[in-house]
């Protein structure tokens, strides 16, 4: 199977958008650790307590804060850097937040990445440039079939169409301005891992139950995501960079999700494996009948497999066990760094 390679990124300049965030974080530790110049680019963090902040992801990094939404604060961040490979992960995450503020949530999201794109036009070319997405960008009409690269895309909420958005937006950057190098954007699944605390998040909703000695409140128990363990998401993200810089007829777009065949686990199984882990009460249900979530999400990841002979290395339950082993030992006083750094050593040397 593929693997990362550390000596692809030693040395090589990367741009990464969304470092303060919950994936760019562990993203930020993995690229410095195989020895990557690592420029980030993105807002501060803004929750308490964050990953950024508790593994002290800045350090060996170099930190530019700048709103994507500002188009001329996104020139004037890139001034002086010519990265090799660009990783845009910034990006308004939440549903129920862009439901709330779906304008704001545009802005980031769709103008984010066009204010980025268009900047990187007028600086010396990258060897290649990966936009992520989601597995949300799908017209998803709920029949819980899971969603291939070729598939129509859509969205009834304001995120999810905001990604189908930022996925044409890159298309049409791609075929207008950058013919010598290589686009793609990245569809990845339901991310977990250790560090996240965003609001409106499952596993991060469980721990601030936990820890508060209540029951997390599900909406809606019953719907399937394709659950993925940070790490195997991020694997893929950085061997299709390698790919698009390797082989010229990479796929210019690709999901990322569980193992092609595997089954999606639904809100409620995964909740039962991480208040077990955790020692917390059992999870009770509030149905909310205004959710624009859809109750049944899943992805295809197979063609990932076929063309960079990589998948997903951890089933949904090992990636529970992770996940909450690392909440566990950083609230008994362990250094979430030290966490991160150990969990990415012992993901890279799976065979």
């Amino acid at each position: 199977m593929a693997q990362v390679d550390p000596a692809f990124w030693s040395g090589r300049r990367v741009l990464l958008t969304g470092h303060t965030g919950f994936k760019g974080s562990w993203a930020a530790l993995w690229l410095a650790r195989m020895g990557a110049t690592v420029t980030g680019l993105a807002l501060a963090p803004d929750q308490t307590p964050a990953l950024y902040d508790l593994a002290r992801v800045g350090q060996g990094i170099t930190s530019r804060l700048a709103d994507l939404r500002d188009a001329k604060a996104v020139a004037a961040a890139l001034e002086g850097l010519e990265p090799e490979i660009v990783l845009h992960m910034a990006a308004q995450p939440i549903v129920r937040a862009s439901v709330e503020d779906p304008v704001a949530t545009f802005a980031a999201n769709i103008m984010g990445a066009a204010h980025l794109l268009d900047a990187l036009r007028a600086r010396p070319a990258p060897q290649a440039l990966l936009v992520i997405t989601s597995d949300k960008v799908y017209a998803n009409d709920d029949a819980g079939r899971a969603f291939r690269e070729g598939d129509p895309l859509g969205g009834k909420d304001p995120y999810s169409a905001s990604k189908a958005a930022a996925e044409i937006v890159t298309k049409s950057f791609a075929r207008s301005f950058f013919a010598d190098t290589p686009v793609a954007t990245a569809r990845g699944g339901n991310v977990i891992g250790g560090g996240d605390f965003s609001r409106d998040r499952l596993v991060a909703d469980i721990v601030r139950a936990v820890r508060a000695g209540e029951s997390v409140t599900l909406r809606h128990p019953e719907a399937t995501r394709p659950w993925q363990h940070v790490l195997d998401c991020l694997a893929g993200y950085l061997i299709y960079a390698q790919a698009l810089v390797g082989r010229p007829d990479t796929p210019r777009a690709l999901n990322f999700g569980p193992r092609p065949g595997g089954a999606e686990v639904s809100v409620g199984e995964l909740a039962t494996l991480g208040v077990k882990a955790l020692g917390g009460r059992p999870w009770i249900h509030e149905p909310d009948p205004a959710s624009l979530e859809a109750k049944a999400l899943g992805i295809d990841a197979s063609l990932a497999k076929t063309v960079l002979g990589f998948e997903s290395r951890l089933d949904a339950s090992e990636a529970v066990r992770l996940t909450m082993d690392w909440y566990a030992r950083q609230a008994r006083g362990e250094d979430a760094r030290g966490l991160c750094l150990a969990q990415i050593a012992d993901y890279e040397a799976r065979p």
